[in-house]
């Protein structure tokens, strides 16, 4: 048995401390949300007061929060100066990089193994335990923070140095992103051109133009039983996630001069949609967007 902190107990966050729980290890966690709390205790898990009593004692230090600027706080005012010292620290929030390297920098200075590890997998590989880690570490802390995340994962992979895992995530959203709306455009066109959706699901599956946008997770309803697009495109990956995701891309690439000219048309897109008023949709459902068909989401 491991004893874990988690700090963040969101949708992704409350998967994961239950996943942990329901293996046997010990959790204990703190969210600003007195609801999130309740469900977490719940699940086996040790709701505490504060950040500050949650790594208390704690092995294994995980958070999974919203942007850099609360990664950073709390690291600063909680984890840093109350975490056991040989305590191993992962971050599982998707921050931009520059974030990431500061904080790993500031861990390190004080003594502390660090990692970045954001995740690939959504709410429902939070929940099954199948989640995929992206890890950014030094080399030989690598089979540690492996260790304490396997509970949670399908693959956990080492993308390279502090900050690498930022990046590697960064990048496969802005690869999603963008095949997702040519999936999209493409299902829009084969309607519009009398072509039916289903069969133009089973050539483009088995031909040149197939991806994980289209066989894992099509917008189409019905085309894949797990998909959002059954649900009313909800319990997804919501717009507004991809959205902070592609402006961390947009922002890393203005950064190092990456041209990215199809992920600024997505962002720009996704934008558009969050601003409509369907931020906690699916990504997928700009499918409906596109089709002009926005009213089958209400």
């Amino acid at each position: 048995m491991t004893s874990y902190a988690l700090i963040g107990l969101g949708n992704m966050g409350g998967g994961m401390a239950a996943v942990l729980a329901a293996a046997g290890h010990r959790v204990q966690a703190f969210d600003l949300s007195a609801a999130a709390l309740a469900r977490a205790a719940e699940a086996g898990v040790s709701p505490c007061a504060s950040a500050v009593d949650a790594v208390t004692g704690a092995e294994v230090v995980l958070t999974m929060l919203p942007a850099g600027a609360h990664v950073r706080e709390v690291y600063e005012q909680a984890i840093l100066p109350h975490a056991p010292p040989e305590a191993l620290l992962i971050d599982c929030s998707t921050i931009d990089v520059d974030s990431a390297r500061a904080i790993a920098s500031q861990a390190q200075a004080a003594g502390f193994a660090v990692v970045d590890a954001p995740v690939s997998g959504g709410v429902a590989g939070a929940a099954a335990g199948t989640l995929t880690f992206m890890v950014g570490c030094a080399e030989a802390d690598f089979p540690r923070a492996k260790a304490a995340l396997s509970p949670m994962a399908k693959t956990v992979v080492r993308a390279g140095e502090a900050g690498a895992g930022q990046a590697a995530k960064i990048c496969n959203n802005l690869l999603l992103g963008v095949s997702m709306i040519g999936v999209c455009e493409a299902l829009t066109l084969a309607e519009g051109l009398g072509l039916d959706p289903e069969r133009f699901f089973e050539i483009a599956s088995t031909s040149s133009g197939q991806c994980w946008s289209l066989t894992a997770y099509s917008p189409w309803p019905g085309q894949v039983a797990a998909a959002p697009s059954n649900r009313n495109y909800e319990g997804g990956f919501a717009t507004a996630m991809m959205l902070k995701d592609l402006r961390l891309a947009q922002g890393a690439a203005a950064s190092v001069g990456a041209s990215t000219p199809l992920a600024a048309q997505a962002q720009a897109l996704y934008a558009l949609f969050d601003r409509l008023g369907y931020g906690e949709k699916d990504f997928s459902g700009l499918l409906q967007m596109l089709r002009g068909r926005l009213e089958d989401l209400a």
